[in-house]
């Protein structure tokens, strides 16, 4: 039940959060390999990429990738999550009755390591969707995808079963960072607001609170791992599936440093933290709140 309770949490913040997520996408992959004042700029921040989206995509086209989106978000979070819930509930994260630090970031990079893994060929066909846009604001390599299913279709019949699983290198380092540094802050963060007394022990606040506190962090960390994760799924590959731009990980990572500075792992940071602030919070507020109703229900 721990994964379903996490999963049907992670699709309630998806809803809210996707057009960010299109968003950050398009920012990530704007000026990709690419000196800066070299290249057309589409997306000035935030809220012009929005503007642009919507003006020349349509309102649907802030909602591309949706489908893909809800269903990796319930695999990778309800796995994830699920995971994380039973080591919490164990006992195994706390040292003489306080949460531990080391041993929530362990327990949550494990718990992110096999969610990045389950979920990975969805993500793959979420990164195209969203990067697809009309000619005019273009970034990025172009799949022309009709839909989820087609996309995966598509990559099976050219790549194989493997080939789903392309970019998953990147997806594993990225989703481990990110949960091992949100699922221990959120722990501390939420012992840290009850010791305090701020709010009622049971209140809907401190599950909140703990959420916002958590967000900041899991930007910080996650949005290098991030970039390099979107633009491994995204690039152009050849008929043995192959990238054309990046060998893996660590070359994607160099090769962006060295065209575009280190600001070029941080593009599209408004964006992150617009979508994954808000998804951490809804996402672990729900997870936090849902637990509550089943554990009363029991």
């Amino acid at each position: 039940m721990d994964f379903v309770l996490a999963g049907a949490a992670s699709c309630g913040a998806c809803l809210f959060s996707n057009p960010l997520e299109v968003v950050k996408t398009r920012m990530q992959l704007q000026g990709e390999l690419r000196s800066r004042g070299s290249y057309q700029v589409y997306y000035r921040n935030v809220f012009h990429a929005f503007y642009t989206i919507g003006k020349v995509d349509g309102l649907a086209g802030l909602q591309k990738g949706l489908v893909p989106g809800l269903m990796y978000q319930f695999f990778m979070n309800g796995v994830r999550l699920g995971s994380y819930a039973i080591i919490e509930s164990s006992g195994y994260i706390k040292t003489d009755g306080r949460v531990s630090a080391i041993k929530s970031t362990l327990a949550g990079a494990v718990a992110g390591v096999v969610g990045a893994v389950m979920g990975s060929p969805v993500y793959l066909v979420k990164t195209h969707l969203q990067s697809q846009a009309a000619a005019s604001i273009a970034v990025g390599h172009q799949y022309n995808h009709q839909g989820t299913f087609h996309a995966l279709r598509a990559i099976y019949r050219e790549h194989g079963l493997l080939g789903l699983w392309r970019g998953s290198g990147a997806a594993v380092p990225r989703v481990s960072v990110g949960s091992a540094t949100q699922l221990c802050t959120f722990s501390s963060a939420k012992e840290l607001v009850m010791d305090l007394q701020m709010f009622p022990k049971d209140s809907w606040l401190v599950a909140l609170s703990a959420g916002m506190m958590s967000s900041v962090a899991v930007v910080m960390a996650m949005t290098p791992f991030d970039v390099v994760s979107t633009r491994l799924y995204n690039q152009p590959v050849d008929q043995r599936g192959k990238g054309l731009l990046y060998k893996g990980f660590t070359d994607c990572f160099s090769k962006t440093l060295k065209k575009e500075g280190f600001l070029g792992v941080y593009k599209g940071l408004g964006a992150s933290y617009f979508r994954v602030g808000p998804h951490t919070i809804l996402c672990l507020f729900f997870w936090d709140e849902l637990r509550k109703v089943y554990a009363r229900l029991k």
